[in-house]
């Protein structure tokens, strides 16, 4: 029995022993393997590598730049700088009476330098004809003066106009530099803590503001606690370089709306919730966008103030502070406004992507005239608190990036892990929580390797062409109007499998090619509105005429408001889906807001400064862009209309208006609608526009998401010309019958635009996502490429 207990005891002792022996193998095994990871990782540092490029970046890019030890966060930022040194200058020129040189002047220190003025001007009589008969206000000549802000530095104001071929974008207003992001605490007032005391003078919030990291800064802090492992699931958002509106607060750059305003402390003491989510994402806050002052505003409710001199309608988005930006195709062509910088900024390579702000138009317009995607989604469903100028049912952020893909991705960014895209700063995301997506925004785009998979992937989708905004109203229209119908027919049905349909309308010729909808938005109307508007058939236009007039119905009785509502009866012709918003509608002060005055008052409470602590002490703090938006700006402050109910009228309407959407919708079976997002070529910077600068009149006042997507470039233009108004007192653009076809200089972007019902993001992302990666028509402008080669 002993001997057997030995045995076994031996046994298990030569079974431990060869145990121990392949552990010590295996160990060996793993220690040689890592070992040879290690060299392998060494050598691979030690081999040279290209430097990381920015041109074209995309966000999964940059983050695997960064993960494979190519580049740090620190480099690509300053990457961007060196691109801001390089193209972020002055491309306007002064229009002036005679043309003659202006003494040289600097402006503010925008990416470590002074801004250096054009001292060339043009003369005005180049553009403006009879000048000797106009008999209006004085012109707003161009001119350099004095800023509020500081009045130690000069910038444009007046007309002006864009520089052939400039280099030079102005697209990005402040940058996230320490010593320049901030004018109150400019220069050695925003020394790092660590160079000691600041000096004599310094404002009394300079102390507790320099303690802001800047863009470098912080993201060498990123770099020391990652380094080439960054937490992708905590910062999705990783060292993408952002620049935001300027309207958008930053508590680490100057904030105001792009207006020439001289706060006491011109940097907010919070950031907008869309730009605190993106920080707390890994992105870096880097730039304040050029744009057009107070999103477009600030209107003017009427008052006893009045301008005292013109300046010409000419596409401008500019403000007072920065300026206007250039296209960056061609320099001499509006980018559009109001966001029109930011579109600017991320076409050019100058920031990775931009935060937006429509109201009108003012996302999709500048994605369209930039060769760049845009995303804008249902009302509420991103925040849009912490913003300067218009802050009402229509207004909302949006999203700019060289990609639709990138731009999902940032949507899926600023989802808050807690109360997701909810915010307690801002009613409107009090949003029904069926209309947010469950799943990631990402996971419904169609990626190139998905059409190689599925190459008909929109089989199933039905798409409406809105032919109301594809008429030939212009031989401008004809070139981009057929080019986009080819598009649409080619990529979305032919290729990609979507099936089409599409809405009717006078002026465009119905296509046999496309089967039409069954049920149009008049049918929808004619139901809806005498049973939820009845009153609305009862206005009048200010010749006395009912605007809602049937010949050989009496509109205003209870038979006709019956029989309409069966659709036995005609609705007028004239209302349409793209003008339904201000149709028939009550006079309002400011159709694209509540009260500006009131909008900016609850936003100045908030902030706590305390020199500009209303409106009436910001207009008498300020410089306004022209004298027209001072004269507005001062009938705010005396504004006392507050209790119109024309608001509630709108409110209204824009349910109606949705609702009969939604209607179409369904009653036609369709996903999402398509239509080109301009059908006449850019204008120049102060130059006439025959046509509209952008087709919509829809998304923002039906608070519906839309996105855009490159769809190529178009090179025809017939060049519209300025001409006297017939009482002389103003001026008026023309196309002249005749006018002859010419090419562009620069071939110009164009894009389709998508949109669809309220929360309807996913199916919008799968069409949008899927034509994108069909097509991959974004094109970089190549007057702006790398640096490396401009030296």
């Amino acid at each position: 029995m002993a001997i057997n207990m030995i045995r076994k005891s031996g046994a298990r002792g030569l079974r431990f022993m060869r145990n121990r022996a392949w552990l010590g193998v295996l160990l060996a095994l793993l220690c040689t393997v890592s070992g040879l990871r290690s060299v392998a990782r060494a050598a691979l540092a030690a081999q040279p590598q290209a430097p990381f490029a920015v041109e074209e970046a995309t966000i999964a890019g940059i983050q695997a730049a960064i993960s494979s030890g190519q580049t740090t966060c620190r480099a690509v930022v300053q990457a961007y700088i060196d691109r801001a040194k390089a193209y972020n200058g002055i491309c306007t020129a002064l229009l002036t009476r005679d043309g003659a040189d202006v003494p040289r002047a600097t402006g503010y220190v925008r990416a470590g330098a002074p801004l250096v003025f054009p001292t060339r001007t043009v003369k005005a009589s180049t553009i403006l004809p009879d000048l000797e008969q106009y008999r209006g206000l004085p012109l707003d000549y161009g001119r350099m003066e004095r800023t509020v802000s500081d009045p130690g530095v000069t910038a444009q104001m007046g007309m002006r106009v864009g520089i052939p071929d400039a280099g030079q974008l102005n697209a990005l207003e402040t940058l996230n530099i320490r010593g320049e992001r901030s004018v109150t605490c400019k220069g050695a007032f925003d020394a790092h803590p660590s160079t000691g005391p600041l000096p004599a003078g310094a404002p009394p919030g300079c102390e507790a503001f320099r303690r802001q990291p800047d863009a470098l800064e912080r993201a060498a802090e990123l770099d020391a606690q990652y380094g080439d492992r960054p937490d992708l699931s905590a910062l999705p958002m990783y060292c993408i370089v952002t620049a935001v509106k300027d309207p958008y607060d930053t508590k680490d750059m100057r904030t105001t709306a792009n207006n020439d305003v001289n706060f006491a402390m011109d940097v907010p003491p919070f950031d907008a919730t869309v730009v605190a989510r993106l920080r707390a994402k890994g992105a870096i806050i880097y730039a304040k966008s050029v744009a057009h002052e107070f999103n477009g505003g600030p209107g003017n409710p009427g008052g006893a103030a009045a301008a005292n001199s013109y300046l010409v309608p000419g596409q401008h988005a500019m403000g007072s502070w920065a300026g206007q930006s250039c296209n960056p195709y061609d320099t001499e062509r509006v980018p559009r406004g109001s966001s029109g910088g930011s579109g600017v900024a991320v076409a050019a390579n100058l920031v990775t992507i931009g935060i937006c702000e429509q109201s009108g138009a003012s996302c999709q317009g500048p994605a369209s005239r930039n060769g760049i995607a845009t995303l804008l989604t249902t009302k509420g469903l991103l925040p849009d608190n912490g913003g300067i100028g218009f802050q009402w049912f229509n207004d909302r952020a949006g999203i700019h990036a060289r990609t639709l893909a990138d731009a999902v991705r940032v949507l899926d960014a600023l989802k808050d892990p807690a109360i997701g895209y909810y915010d307690p700063r801002d009613p409107f995301t009090a949003l029904p929580k069926a209309l947010v997506s469950g799943q990631p925004y990402a996971s419904f785009a169609i990626t190139e390797d998905a059409l190689r998979n599925n190459a008909r992937p929109l089989r199933g989708v039905r798409v409406s062409i809105l032919r109301e905004h594809m008429v030939k109203r212009t031989p401008n229209d004809e070139a981009i109007s057929d080019q986009m119908d080819r598009e649409i027919k080619a990529v979305l049905r032919d290729r990609l499998g979507a099936e089409l349909v599409e809405s009717t309308t006078a002026g465009y010729p119905d296509d046999p090619d496309v089967p039409n909808m069954r049920y149009g938005f008049s049918d929808a109307l004619s139901e809806i509105l005498p049973w939820l508007m009845p009153e609305i058939f009862s206005r009048r236009n200010s010749k006395g005429e009912l605007v809602f007039a049937v010949p050989g119905y009496d509109v205003t009785s209870y038979e006709y408001l019956l029989k309409l509502s069966k659709r036995q009866a005609p609705l007028t012709s004239a209302v349409t889906i793209t003008n339904f918003e201000s149709f028939g509608g009550r006079p309002i002060p400011c159709p694209l807001c509540a009260d500006f005055a009131f909008d900016v008052d609850r936003y100045l409470m908030a902030r706590g400064d305390t020199r500009i602590t209303n409106w009436a002490a910001w207009t008498a703090n300020a410089k306004f862009r022209d004298d027209e938006s001072r004269a507005g700006a001062e009938n705010w402050a005396h504004f006392a209309g507050r209790s119109a109910d024309s608001k509630s009228d709108r409110l209204a309407r824009s349910y109606v208006a949705r609702l009969a959407l939604l209607r179409v919708m369904y009653e036609n079976r369709i996903d999402v609608f398509v239509h080109p997002e301009n059908t006449v070529p850019p204008p120049r910077i102060q130059g006439p526009l025959v046509g509209s600068n952008s087709l919509d009149g829809i998304t923002p006042f039906f608070q519906i998401p839309r996105i855009v997507v490159p769809a190529g470039t178009t090179d025809v233009v017939y060049e519209p010309r300025y001409a006297l108004s017939p009482d002389k007192r103003t001026y008026i653009s023309v196309l002249a019958p005749g006018t002859a076809k010419s090419t562009l200089a620069h071939p110009m972007p164009v894009a389709l635009t998508f949109f669809s019902g309220q929360g309807e993001e996913p199916v919008l992302i799968k069409v949008g996502t899927a034509y994108e990666s069909a097509t991959r028509h974004r094109r970089p402008p190549p007057a702006f490429g790398p640096i490396a080669a401009k030296r």
